[in-house]
């Protein structure tokens, strides 16, 4: 039973720690993913882009996939299935297609256009069930080859956002998403700061999870961060243990080449990498 993620955040914000999201990619990603979560009584939330979605062939797959995961794993922990950076019209397709929790992305629009959009989408969102993040600030990244060094939000836009009765809020502080650059100047506590003051008790996010500093992790925390996304360092965790196994010639060896053998090293280094992050976060055991 996927639930929305309102809860499992609020509990989260009054308890200090932050709700891991982890981004999903295929079947034996989420079943790495919600493995770990129960083996550390964590709640999670299963992230799913746009492209992933594509990828595994539309969001009614995804929502088919991780409701029948939870039921024939025998997941007793929280697990909300949330649409990451979603377009408006993405938002439509995954309340439709069984998500629990839905993204609205609308941080490259005029805030005009971003409140009205988000307006809109809360009003669906809630008269489904459906908790919804908002964005305020671009995230920062790599786009062909450039690479953006993340915006910092303003927190009287974000109080704008807030106050259209979203759940919980992705306010740019100067993270980005993929590797950090040497050059990056960390977390701007002081944006956080004066967002949280604005928006009060709304839970907020902190994208961008990859390569940030545990201490600025357990800062951010302090400072009302009750939702922390994590995606790259699960890719890079994977990649590294599927070549180690292929560099050591274990898919030669019998039916090393079975994709069950192939894929196993990466899926438990995806696990050792979930339990990381949530011992970092603080989420382990919050769920029983």
């Amino acid at each position: 039973m996927l639930v929305n993620a309102t809860e499992m955040l609020l509990k989260a914000r009054d308890g200090h720690y932050g709700v891991p999201q982890f981004n999903i990619n295929n079947l034996e990603w989420t079943k790495a993913v919600l493995t770990a979560c129960e083996e550390m009584k964590s709640p999670v939330i299963l992230g799913v882009s746009e492209g992933a979605g594509k990828y595994m062939t539309g969001f009614k797959t995804v929502a088919a996939m991780v409701s029948a995961m939870v039921d024939s794993m025998g997941i007793t922990v929280p697990v909300a299935l949330h649409l990451d950076h979603g377009s408006f019209e993405g938002c439509y397709k995954c309340i439709e297609a069984g998500f629990s929790s839905i993204m609205f992305d609308g941080s490259h629009y005029p805030i005009a256009e971003n409140v009205e959009k988000t307006t809109e989408l809360v009003k669906a969102a809630h008269s489904k069930g459906l908790s919804i993040e908002a964005e305020v600030g671009s995230i920062g990244g790599e786009e062909d080859g450039v690479i953006g060094m993340g915006e910092c939000a303003d927190p009287k836009e974000c109080k704008s956002i807030a106050d259209l009765g979203v759940d919980f809020l992705a306010a740019g502080i100067g993270n980005i998403h993929g590797k950090y650059p040497a050059n990056w100047k960390g977390l701007s506590f002081e944006t956080l700061a004066a967002v949280q003051e604005l928006t009060g008790e709304l839970p907020l996010v902190l994208h961008g999870g990859t390569g940030i500093p545990a201490d600025q992790i357990k800062k951010a925390i302090d400072l009302g961060v009750s939702k922390i996304n994590v995606n790259t360092e699960c890719q890079l965790a994977f990649a590294d243990a599927t070549r180690k196994y292929i560099e050591a010639g274990k898919d030669l060896e019998g039916k090393g080449f079975d994709p069950r053998k192939l894929l196993a090293p990466g899926a438990e280094a995806i696990k050792a990498t979930v339990k990381e992050k949530m011992e970092l976060f603080g989420s382990v055991g919050k769920a029983e």
